[in-house]
């Protein structure tokens, strides 16, 4: 598998403000990859100084196994990181022509974009009748006349309401089965879970976890529990080694797992104990769970 983009100890100063400390990671192709944090943790930053925008302090990086210079390597790169910026009494079409010659590309590439992101059938509205939602789609078409290697989007659903964020999420997921690698930058961990299969957590400026999204989440779970003989249940749980932590809320019994169990196997037990319960559940801890548990860890 090829490497896209390679990130080696980056590090960005705003005068005493340190915005990317020391930051590595790499994009292999054919990848959908989430840059995820809280506002002010260095996504944009780290974003704007691939695409040479924003001047590095120290670290490197490189496009495309370093064969190319970035000039050269950009020109296979599309790239959305500020709101669209096109001209509002210009229809889609002749909006997406003018990107084109700015671009240096042919215009036969212009309506199939424009279906992908389904916005065809308004080719020749004018763009300020647009809602946010269907800017911020023509403006993946238009990131997407060059047929680029990868995508590069910051925060692609920013200020859309629920059907502009799914219409988004579901163009995201069309471009990749396509085979373009993608790059998002957000700070929202439902949009990650969703759409990502890779994952640079920042806290800070700082690399807190970067790999699979599966890898993340492969912990061995949680059971849900209730019964009426809490105290006995409570007892049990403490004295088996199978579990890391019980909590107890409101009637119900969390159980976390350090190691695999069966469900099955865990009520027989608690049976044989004299210890009925009227509700079990599995679960597998969601990526929300597994991020607060990487930050609250790794909080100053």
């Amino acid at each position: 598998m090829s490497t896209i983009l390679t990130v080696s100890n980056l590090t960005k100063k705003f005068g005493y403000l340190t915005a990317v400390k020391d930051l590595s990671f790499t994009i292999e192709k054919g990848n959908v990859y989430g840059i995820l944090g809280p506002n002010g943790s260095g996504k944009s930053t780290t974003l704007g100084i691939v695409l040479n925008v924003v001047n590095r302090t120290s670290g490197d990086f490189s496009w495309f196994d370093g064969n190319m210079s970035t000039h050269e390597a950009l020109k296979k790169v599309g790239a959305i990181i500020e709101r669209p910026n096109f001209y509002p009494y210009m229809t889609a079409i002749q909006n997406l022509r003018l990107v084109c010659k700015i671009k240096e590309v042919p215009e036969d590439k212009i309506e199939e974009k424009l279906e992908l992101v389904g916005l065809l059938n308004r080719k020749n509205s004018k763009f300020r009748t647009y809602s946010l939602g269907m800017k911020q789609r023509l403006a993946i078409a238009s990131a997407l006349l060059n047929d680029p290697e990868i995508l590069i989007l910051d925060e692609p659903t920013n200020g859309l309401d629920p059907q502009g964020i799914h219409q988004i999420r579901e163009i995201i997921k069309k471009v990749a089965s396509q085979g373009t690698t993608i790059l998002l930058a957000s700070h929202l961990l439902d949009e990650v879970e969703k759409v990502c299969s890779h994952v640079v957590i920042l806290r800070k400026g700082q690399k807190l976890y970067a790999g699979r999204v599966d890898d993340m989440m492969a912990s061995h779970g949680f059971f849900e529990l209730q019964t009426t003989h809490t105290e006995a249940l409570l007892q049990f749980l403490k004295n088996n080694n199978g579990f890391s932590k019980v909590t107890q809320e409101n009637g119900l019994i969390t159980a976390f797992l350090n190691k695999e169990m069966d469900a099955e196997v865990l009520n027989r037990s608690l049976m044989e104990a004299g210890i009925v319960l009227s509700h079990l559940v599995k679960r597998k801890a969601s990526l929300e769970e597994q991020f607060l548990t990487l930050t609250n860890s790794q909080a100053n």
